[in-house]
């Protein structure tokens, strides 16, 4: 006697109601960052940080965030859609290869920013 196995299937259900709370995921993620960043630049201006090599390392920090989140919310939306584990594995290996790619050139502006940060505290630390 033979059996054919069917695949593993996901009730449309589940799916949706997964895909739901992904897009809540992303909205919550969303407000909290934006809290966030609406702090950081209060205390930028407060400090007058903001025109110097740091405020521009905090504010692109704040923008990598945010496109690491919603890479990562991205790959959560399109993984709650997938039919089979071989289409899951792709969406992985290829939103890797991204993040990858993404983190060694914000490595290398961090680097640059970094220097950036150094002269300016040594001009401030000259003027004391």
């Amino acid at each position: 006697m033979t059996t054919t196995q069917k695949p593993f299937e996901i009730p449309t259900e589940m799916r949706d109601f997964a895909e739901k709370g992904v897009q809540n995921a992303r909205t919550a993620f969303g407000t909290f960052l934006g809290t966030a960043r609406k702090l950081a630049e209060t205390v930028q201006t407060s400090t007058q940080t903001s025109q110097t090599g740091m405020g521009t390392a905090v504010a692109r920090g704040f923008d990598y965030t945010e496109q690491h989140a919603a890479a990562t919310f991205d790959l959560a939306e399109k993984l709650v859609r997938t039919t089979d584990v071989k289409q899951a594995l792709e969406l992985q290996s290829e939103y890797m290869r991204n993040q990858m790619s993404a983190l060694q050139s914000q490595a290398k502006e961090f680097a640059t920013l970094s220097e950036s940060i150094k002269a300016d505290l040594n001009k401030a630390q000259a003027k004391v």
